[in-house]
């Protein structure tokens, strides 16, 4: 860790270093600041969108409602966008000729097929977009004020958050969670050869403060993005330093408080802009308490105990407020640092480094699990710090050449660190297994646009470098014990081509296809756990390649109707995790290695209709199915003949994952939208899906992420400074009998029906939010679950928030 931190104290000297050798070296490129307003009360706009016809060039203004429209110059016809607004199509002179001021004129209709994605692949705009997708921009963000990136991607309503832990939070999307889903960030992906099956929380490691808009894509998003993207991908966007005419200084802090965890948050950020360098600084700090869940609801989400170490000895302690979810406090760091340099007016390079570290937090769910007598199963079971680091160049051009119109290379390196720490009930020995994992990664992403023809391709380099180290300690003599690593010590490696092309069909309909070509490679050492188990190998290679493809097309039938199709593969290669993982899954049962795996594949149809009625209404859904086979998924396992072994001093079934099921979900994601008068909005979305997943007898159960039926519903009027919103969310329930038998024997984490089986019961929160707002301050204010409902989203283990009191400030400077 040490060298890894002098490399990067050593990076970052040679690129200021750089910086000021080369400031006067190159040609200038004079930055030409456009400010958009709301043409009606003069307010800034954020979160404007202004591109070229064709989409390849685009800028977005910031917190000010200013951009940097210099790579515009010469075009005659440079689209602004906003939700909410009219579009504007104006030339790069005639925005001159208006003192470098655009007003836009609200309209009573969100147009939910107009809004703009700023895709870190080459850029693309939704209604050229076929799959279903979801753009959350850093307005929203301001105002929905979310804890952790995982609430961020909840402001959508089409996402639902699983949580083991107050530090954590696992999308599900479609049916789709943990390894099957695809998380990006500035264009990198930030999957791992360790991403499990079961829930993670990596998400956690980025900063909300320092998104700039986020973007989920619904389905297989193969083809674009590789292996992990089946259910969706997760595409979040920093903040990117601004160049200017003249040395232009900004900055802001920000300070947040919630009640229901006596949440302590701050956060600022700077940022410098010259002609050609601009550099931007962010720093977070997050400190949560034991989390309060609510008054209503069923008692056996209660926390009536915890344990204590007393004198050398485990002991019960009642606890006196059974609301507190003790213990579940843990605080978390965020840094970022970008350095940006635009030598002529085509080439633009950027180097960012994150860096994301938590304390050590406990794993709440496993801590309320109980044996038979009533006593806990585990004493502890934390999790400790987790750490993420990236540092990322990336080199963007402009062309118009043979090849290509915009180029993008990203070269990145990325450390992640993790690990898991537990001790049983009146046992002295604390285990600790540490998880490093080096992730290098290089993408080249071109774009050539023709007359009414687009083609985006590529290729990518991945490679994973995994360490896996297990230790332990007699508690009370401090003496070593012997123990196994979680993973086997590992080298992950992916190749991969991409070919995408676009069609402008007649009447503004896009035409989509694209193909991508992946090889995969695991190399695997089990030396180190011979001497705890009786495996049949040492070491194992496993090839695999996978070829998948899209294709889609998005036609408005007339002004008022608009439909989207598309047909796309999927697959997930196996992971270190899935071949190689050695772990209790529950008591009584461990998962031990296989490495036989094959890649998943998934295969997608949906359906998308978007109608406007009027001026006032706008309703859209799109209806979805998707099989996938050669499931990866635990089943009873023979090792060496035999169907249990023993592991942690008890005798336990032997279970591994194989490829032995197939499965499929469908459903419908809908919405409406309402503006019976120009500030008052109501938004409404429904998202409904049904999965089914093949057991050892053929016959089909629950999918395990398929969630109840869930959805959103706000109602927002803005006056003046200020924005008023009253929301509800809402889930369905989820029976006994319709659970996933994983699911089923995890009584710990559900409440109990009549039956004293357990069970997902229904559950709604009502809340409100209000914020006001100038140029250089906001202040939101809020409380959240307004009826103190207490309740568990499906398949989490954490209660969630009861009534909450939020308090967010913000100072642009």
């Amino acid at each position: 860790m040490k060298a890894i931190q002098f490399l990067n104290r050593r990076l970052g000297l040679l690129l200021l270093g750089f910086a000021f050798l080369f400031q006067g070296s190159f040609g200038g490129l004079h930055a030409q600041i456009v400010t958009v307003k709301d043409g009606e009360t003069r307010q800034v706009l954020q979160a404007v969108h202004l591109q070229s016809k064709d989409s390849l060039v685009f800028v977005q203004t910031d917190e000010e409602g200013q951009a940097d429209i210099s790579s515009f110059k010469g075009l005659r016809e440079v689209e602004i966008i906003k939700t909410g607004y009219v579009k504007v199509i104006l030339s790069y002179e005639k925005i001159a000729l208006l003192n470098h001021v655009v007003l836009l004129s609200p309209i009573p209709l969100l147009l939910l097929n107009e809004i703009i994605i700023s895709s870190s692949k080459p850029g693309q705009n939704k209604h050229a977009f076929p799959n279903h997708l979801v753009s959350i921009q850093q307005e929203d963000i301001n105002f929905q004020s979310p804890q952790t990136a995982a609430d961020l991607l909840g402001i959508s309503g089409e996402v639902f958050i699983q949580k083991s832990q107050q530090a954590g939070g696992s999308p599900m999307i479609r049916g789709f969670s943990a390894n099957k889903l695809l998380y990006i960030v500035d264009g990198v992906r930030m999957n791992t050869a360790i991403f499990r099956a079961g829930n993670i929380q990596n998400v956690i490691s980025l900063d909300p403060f320092a998104i700039e808009s986020a973007e989920i894509l619904f389905g297989p998003g193969s083809v674009i993005y590789g292996s992990d993207a089946i259910g969706g991908v997760m595409n979040f966007n920093t903040l990117t330093p601004k160049t200017f005419d003249t040395t232009t200084v900004k900055g802001g802090i920000a300070a947040r408080y919630s009640s229901a965890n006596s949440e302590k948050t701050g956060h600022f950020d700077f940022s410098v802009g010259w002609k050609k360098w601009a550099i931007l600084t962010s720093v977070s700090s997050y400190n949560f308490e034991d989390l309060t869940m609510g008054s209503h609801g069923p008692d056996d989400y209660l926390r009536n105990f915890y344990v204590k170490r007393i004198d050398s000895a485990d002991h019960i302690v009642s606890n006196d407020h059974p609301q507190s979810q003790i213990p579940t406090a843990y605080s978390q760091i965020n840094l970022m640092q970008k350095v940006r340099f635009t030598p002529v007016e085509n080439w633009d390079f950027q180097y960012g480094f994150h860096y994301s570290e938590t304390s050590e937090y406990s794993r709440y769910d496993r801590l309320t699990e109980v044996v038979s007598s009533g006593l806990p199963v585990y004493a502890v079971w934390n999790y400790g710090p987790q750490k993420w680091m990236m540092n990322l160049l990336t080199v963007t051009n402009y062309s118009n050449n043979l090849f290509y119109n915009k180029s993008a290379v990203r070269l990145s390196y990325q450390y992640f660190e993790e690990s898991r720490i537990d001790r049983k009930f009146n046992n002295t020995r604390l285990r600790t297994q540490l998880e490093q994992v080096d992730v290098y990664t290089a993408n080249m992403d071109f774009v050539k646009s023709l007359t009414k023809q687009t083609l985006f391709y590529g290729l990518e380099v991945l490679f994973n470098n995994v360490i896996s180290t297990g230790e332990a300690i007699n508690i009370n003599t401090l003496k070593p014990i012997p123990v196994s690593s979680r993973y086997p010590d590992s080298k992950w490696s992916s190749y991969a081509v991409y070919l995408q092309y676009q069609y402008q069909m007649a009447e503004k309909g896009i035409l989509q296809a694209g193909m991508r070509y992946n090889m995969v490679k695991v190399n695997s050492d089990f030396s180190d756990h011979l001497d705890f188990y009786p495996f049949e190998f040492s070491t194992s290679i496993v090839n695999n390649n996978a070829l998948t493809g899209d294709l889609g097309m998005s036609y408005p039938i007339s002004k008022t109707w608009t439909v989207n199709s598309n047909l796309s593969t999927g697959f997930r290669a196996p992971n270190v995790d899935d071949m190689g993982k050695l772990f209790d899954f529950q008591q009584g049962d461990v998962v031990v290695p296989n490495p036989h795996l094959k890649p998943e594949y998934a295969y997608n149809v949906e359906l998308s209709i978007i109608k406007k009625i009027g001026e006032i209404i706008s309703l859209d859904a799109t209806g979805f199915y998707t099989w996938i086979g050669n499931v990866m998924v635990r089943r009873d396992y023979r090792l060496n003949g035999r169907d249990s072994m023993m592991y942690e001093g008890e005798m336990c079934r032997t279970l591994a994952i194989q490829n032995a099921a197939s499965g499929f979900v469908y459903g419908i994601d809908a919405g409406i939208e309402i503006n019976p008068m120009r500030r008052l909005k109501f938004i409404s979305r429904i998202n409904y899906q049904m999965g089914k997943e093949e057991m050892d007898d053929g016959n089909y159960n629950s999918l395990r992420h398929a969630a109840p039926c869930f959805g959103i519903t706000r109602i927002s009027y803005q006056i003046y400074n200020f924005i008023f919103q009253f929301y509800a969310v809402y889930s369905a329930g989820l029976s006994y009998e319709k659970m996933n038998p994983e699911e089923q024997q995890k009584p710990s984490i559900y409440a109990k029906d009549e039956n004293g089986y357990p069970y997902s019961p229904l559950w709604y929160t009502l809340n409100m939010k209000l914020m006001f707002r100038q140029k250089h301050f906001s202040i939101t204010t809020g409380v959240e679950n307004l009826t103190d409902q207490r309740y568990r989203p499906y398949s989490s283990g954490l209660t969630a928030p009861g009534r909450n009191f939020v308090i967010a400030l913000k100072v642009n400077i």
